[in-house]
């Protein structure tokens, strides 16, 4: 078994819980690779970091932030996480009351409870990138990136408004004028998805939600869409000067040239999150955001 550990190092208390679980797991025999997340690829492609399937866990220690990370390290590996809380919302981890020995001794032991999470491939067509218009998009030009929380198609450096449209499955959907467009899984809908008026999707939906950010006009609305549907999203209205910046879970890909269209999809492999006497979504959705 050999387990990785993921820190906030900008968190002593994170720092500190980390020492003390690296000794434990050594006292059991455990391997042990401990990791700042600072030191961690921002974006990460779909299949994960080299060797990540050499892990039977990855352990968090931080708030939502520290786990979007990880779980970008881990990709599609299936690698499950323990995410425990040493953040502000810490909306994903499990809260550090337990302690963190008890709750790591307990996920190896098998005694906590496994959420599979949908999380999304995003394939960037760039100007000048071969692009053939396909939505099975798979070609060498493509830029793919893994997001848990979701894709965000937004306004550039310089904050002008940006055009977007958007189809679904090949059936053209919208187009607008705005701030730009969020994609997101269910997980994400508690996010960036959630603030530009999005709603609340139960964790174990497998489909995806489809949020305008600020558009300018009175008729937008969200759209909830099925697990096996694909998003493609053309940005190649926005000229040069206003170009669309790309977020992945909160983090911009750096793009040599203007990105003209996108396509999002859901991964086949879900991320796993490990839960450990955990109050239900609902029950935590209200304490949050009711």
């Amino acid at each position: 078994m050999k387990v990785l550990i993921v820190r906030n190092n900008y968190n002593a208390k994170a720092i500190d819980a980390s020492l003390m679980l690296a000794a434990f797991l050594g006292s059991q025999g455990i391997e042990v690779d401990l990791r700042d997340v600072g030191s961690m690829s921002t974006l990460s492609p779909c299949g994960g970091m080299a060797g990540v399937e050499a892990y039977g866990l990855a352990v968090v220690l931080g708030g939502d932030g520290t786990i979007l990370r990880t779980a970008r390290a881990v990709g599609t590996s299936g690698v499950p996480i323990l995410g425990i809380n040493f953040g502000n919302l810490g909306f994903l981890a499990n809260p550090a009351d337990e302690g963190v020995v008890p709750l790591v001794a307990a996920a190896l032991a098998d005694e906590a409870q496994r959420e599979e999470r949908t999380s999304l491939r995003v394939d960037v067509v760039c100007e000048g990138d071969e692009d053939e218009g396909d939505v099975s998009l798979v070609d060498a030009g493509a830029h793919s990136y893994f997001a848990l929380n979701e894709a965000a198609f937004t306004r550039g450096a310089l904050g002008k408004i940006v055009s977007c449209k958007f189809s679904v499955s090949g059936e053209p959907v919208a187009s607008m004028r705005g701030d730009g467009l969020v994609v997101a899984t269910a997980t994400g809908s508690t996010a960036y998805a959630l603030s530009a008026g999005g709603p609340l999707v139960a964790p174990s939906f497998g489909g995806l939600v489809v949020v305008p950010i600020a558009p300018h006009t009175l008729r937008s609305r969200a759209v909830v869409i099925a697990p096996n549907d694909v998003v493609e999203v053309d940005l190649s209205d926005n000229p040069e000067g206003r170009e669309v910046a790309v977020f992945l879970d909160g983090e911009q890909a750096v793009l040599e040239t203007r990105p003209m269209r996108a396509i999002v999809r859901k991964n086949f492999e879900p991320t796993v999150l490990l839960r450990y006497k955990h109050p239900g979504f609902y029950a935590h959705a209200s304490e949050v955001f009711f």
